[in-house]
């Protein structure tokens, strides 16, 4: 299968995403902190549009040297998206589900070709 076009590079910021058809497959790709990342549109627990809900940071718990809980934060570092149908979150940055890292979106390749960006479909 050829490779799919997602967008012109200036017409797709940092933070935003794009859901692509290649064949009867849907993937969603994300621009996010200066890389592409590519997952396929399917939740690995009952089947929804994974990558078409909202995008958050992780929320961390605040532990005191004690070990007390202090509150909550959200992180710098790392970027969720999450299915609508169920809220299974999902890491922008490795596909993997934020509650069980053993479960793990399938995830394509990004290119830029000047200012052409595609994902490429196998």
């Amino acid at each position: 299968m050829p490779d799919v076009f997602v967008a012109k590079f200036s017409q797709f910021p940092d933070g935003d995403r794009r859901i692509v058809s290649a064949g009867t497959t849907e993937i969603g790709v994300f621009h996010w902190a200066g890389q592409f990342y590519a997952y396929e549109n399917l939740c690995l627990h009952q089947g929804g549009p994974a990558c078409e809900g909202v995008m958050m940071h992780k929320v961390e718990d605040v532990l005191g040297a004690d070990r007390t809980f202090q509150g909550q934060r959200f992180s710098k570092d790392e970027m969720h998206f999450v299915c609508p149908w169920h809220g299974y979150e999902y890491d922008v940055k490795t596909g993997e589900c934020a509650a069980d890292r053993k479960l793990k979106l399938k995830s394509f390749e990004v290119v830029r070709r000047g200012e052409d960006i595609y994902v490429v479909a196998d």
